[in-house]
């Protein structure tokens, strides 16, 4: 860890909820995105900043899709910490298990953020259950319900740890 500085990476599934995390963090974040007839979509990362805890945090969002597989490995290049972005009406997916199975490999601090909590059928718990001792915060990107919070709280881990 750079002194007074994080590096924290985002990853999650297609449709997660990574760009919306960030920019609920950072209104200035910045993406690259491709629209398609599904929308829009990163393809090569967001990026925001801001301070949490008297440390600059440098958030780093993925694309989702599998093929971006080398971008993903190129942005976890000296992460202190990851967040893996959930979306809680579907739970944890075969690309959330990969995802989960190689930051573990990589012994780097996780948390999850079980987004889209305020839609009908999300269940935070489910993803709890699956991924039983890691630590789930719910969150609604979209209206930034507790992002923040759930940052910090993450944040309090790596500082302290």
């Amino acid at each position: 860890m750079a002194e007074g500085r994080l590096k924290i990476v985002v990853f999650g599934s297609f449709n997660a909820g990574k760009s919306s995390f960030i920019q609920a963090l950072d209104s200035g974040s910045r993406n690259i995105e491709a629209t398609s007839k599904e929308g829009a979509t990163t393809v090569a990362f967001d990026f925001g900043r801001l301070q949490v805890r008297d440390r600059a945090v440098y958030l780093f969002g993925t694309p989702g899709q599998e093929r971006f597989e080398f971008v993903r490995e190129i942005l976890a290049r000296g992460m202190d910490g990851a967040i893996i972005v959930v979306d809680a009406t579907r739970g944890v997916d075969a690309m959330t298990r990969h995802l989960y199975d190689r930051l573990k490999e990589l012994e780097v601090p996780l948390a999850f953020m079980a987004n889209k909590c305020d839609c009908p059928g999300a269940a935070p718990g489910a993803i709890s259950r699956d991924l039983p001792g890691e630590t789930v915060y719910p969150i609604s990107a979209r209206n930034g319900e507790n992002v923040y919070a759930a940052l910090d709280a993450f944040v309090a881990t790596l500082v302290a740890g």
